[in-house]
């Protein structure tokens, strides 16, 4: 199998979307901008829904489903959230087309199917969601509300880029009201948490935790809490937002509780998502030029076992061994497959797995057989072992978990070594050219600075991070009083 692709060092960008597409991840669809994910690729996004479905549900939250569609004027509500999304939006205008008269086997809108109220294509679900609250939330008995959806969103984006960036995508959003302002604050922290604690464990990629400012923080909310992550050619990637709503939605939907002595009080309110953008980091922060590596607690296939043979008798005996390998794996809920394919050569075999990017691979040939040992390869490093048959399910077991940890810790050496201060504009300008990845700054706090940095640079600040310093000193554009440095970087 030959893999054809463009190295990361000639062009990251041109390599990145050529293994997304090779390693049948997802391919562009008839519909511009749209995406189709193909099965393997949507066997990862399953299982990074699992994971997270059950730490949600962990956490007392429950699954409820809210229509695609939102009236102009619900929309309008908030807005803030509103003006947002403005330029986003796809909106649905008539609900029925008919044959056009005047080119025969071509349909046209019809005319007299104008709807009352145009509908907006959910860029976000917040405001159906909140305007549904207002019935179901009465009393201080009704909360907190803890709910979340699985979905899709639609934001009619013009530069797109599989799983980056597309028109559609899926994702999850949760939306919970509560009954002080300290609950719905320690709920934004703790799903930024949760996705923190998803992204580092499951998905292997070491991430930082902090605020965005006024200026990316989410439209409609008070606050927003981020988890930002960093890619292989030194751009940051932002992996999660929990958002503090405060009681904007609230008023906008008038969802109001009686207290326990009665009064009527306005909820405080979160909403917090992530999305098939996290197929994208997982590609970008592990892979290399020989195709995908994906860290073990996501891969849908763990283990693949090639068997090399010529005659139909060694066959037989090579599957033998394979089929009790396979069970004795599966025991343990490790994911295995016996490639047992007659049409293909071994040596074609490996270069598929391999740009898979199944962490474990194991070849059994006849000499193996006789020798009561196995050739054990890992992915993430092309490491080969020979490992003896009686060991090679603790072997094995015991390797997976290694490969998890040390892609979590080199992906972790990476960031820790993108991460540099400067206290000059030129050092700034100098290492987002140069060096790349995170470049760690004093800022006055002002949005124009913000923005004129983001315009002479195309650096944004990713975020405030919540362990930062707090230290006097002075702003690397104006040089006026500053009290803490903030993480800047090109980002996706």
């Amino acid at each position: 199998m030959s893999k054809n692709l463009t190295t990361r060092s000639e062009d990251y960008s041109k390599w990145y979307n050529e293994l997304v597409v090779k390693a049948d991840l997802a391919e562009n669809s008839g519909v511009r901008g749209c995406m189709v994910i193909k099965p393997y690729g949507y066997a990862i996004w399953e299982k990074m829904q699992a994971e997270l479905d059950r730490m949600f549900k962990e956490t007392g939250h429950q699954n409820a489903y809210f229509p695609l569609f939102v009236p102009k004027s619900m929309f309008e509500a908030e807005e803030k959230n509103a003006e947002g999304f403005a330029k986003e939006c796809a909106i649905v205008t008539h609900y029925r087309l008919k044959n056009d008269p005047d080119k025969p086997g071509k349909l046209m809108v019809d005319p007299n199917a104008k709807l009352e109220e145009e509908l907006i294509v959910r860029p976000t679900s917040e405001a159906i969601i909140w305007s549904t609250y207002k019935g179901w939330v009465q009393s201080y008995r009704d909360l907190p509300l803890l709910i979340n959806q699985w979905a899709n969103v639609v934001r009619w984006e013009m530069r797109t880029r599989l799983f980056l960036r597309t028109a559609e995508f899926l994702w999850q959003e949760g939306h919970t009201t509560h009954a002080t302002k300290d609950e719905a604050i320690a709920e934004s922290e703790q799903m930024m948490n949760v996705y923190a604690d998803f992204v580092q464990n499951f998905m292997a990629i070491p991430v930082i935790k902090g605020l965005k400012t006024e200026t990316e923080r989410f439209a409609g909310a008070d606050e927003t809490y981020c988890i930002e992550a960093l890619m292989q050619d030194g751009k940051a990637l932002q992996a999660g937002t929990s958002h503090f709503l405060g009681q904007n939605f609230a008023k906008a939907f008038d969802v109001k509780f009686a207290t326990a002595e009665g009064k009527q009080e306005y909820v405080w309110g979160t909403s917090w998502g992530v999305s098939t953008r996290l197929m994208g980091a997982l590609v970008m922060t592990h892979s290399d030029d020989n195709g995908l590596v994906l860290p073990p607690n996501l891969a849908p296939i763990q283990i693949v076992i090639v068997p090399i043979y010529k005659t139909e008798e060694e066959f037989k005996a090579i599957s033998e061994v394979a089929h009790t390998l396979v069970t004795q794996f599966k025991k343990l809920r490790i994911s295995v497959k016996f490639d047992d394919r007659t049409t293909q050569k071994p040596g074609f075999k490996f270069a598929e797995w391999e740009l898979k990017g199944v962490p474990v691979r194991i070849a059994v040939g006849p000499k193996d057989l006789e020798n009561g040992t196995f050739e054990v390869a890992r992915r993430d490093t092309l490491t080969k072992e020979v490992v003896l048959k009686d060991g090679i399910v603790n072997y094995v077991s015991d390797l997976l978990e290694k490969i998890q940890d040390d892609l979590f810790n080199k992906a972790l050496n990476y960031r820790n070594d993108h991460i540099t201060e400067v206290n000059s504009f030129e050092e700034f300008k100098d290492v987002l050219e140069n060096k790349t990845g995170f470049v760690s700054a004093h800022w006055d706090g002002t949005a124009e600075t913000e923005e004129k940095i983001k315009e002479l640079t195309k650096a944004t600040i990713r975020c405030i991070a919540l362990d930062r310093v707090e230290e006097a000193g002075s702003c690397v554009f104006t040089g006026k009083p500053s009290t803490g440095r903030v993480l800047f970087a090109k980002a996706y």
